[in-house]
């Protein structure tokens, strides 16, 4: 019932946005360019809205929304409980779990960063 329920939101959320650009393409590009703001997305010189914009509301983003939030379905990671084996991919590209990565007693330090 959920996926029915997300499936139903995204792809009324995807009709909307493309009619939108379709009927305001100038007001909806700006809201895009916007949102690039919030994300930094527009501070890459060497990627611009030509590159990203046109592919908002597409079949591609469909899907990756999509698969997205049915993935986070999924989630089951609660405060003061074991984290879950969540499945990650090493850099060269195989498939692991998380736990995979534990030795012995030691705790797993998992650190996120960013790179700009």
């Amino acid at each position: 019932l959920q996926k029915i329920l997300i499936l139903l939101h995204v792809t009324l959320s995807v009709v909307v946005g493309k009619t939108l650009m379709l009927l305001f393409p100038n007001a909806m590009k700006r809201y895009i360019l916007k949102l690039g703001k919030k994300s930094r997305m527009t501070e890459n010189p060497k990627f611009s809205y030509e590159n990203w914009g046109p592919t908002f509301f597409s079949f591609k983003y469909w899907l990756f929304v999509l698969k997205v939030k049915w993935k986070r379905l999924e989630d089951e990671a609660f405060e003061g409980h074991p984290a879950p084996n969540t499945p990650v991919v090493t850099l060269s590209r195989e498939v692991r779990h998380l736990l995979d990565f534990t030795e012995d007693n030691r705790p797993l330090i998992l650190n996120f960063g960013s790179c700009t």
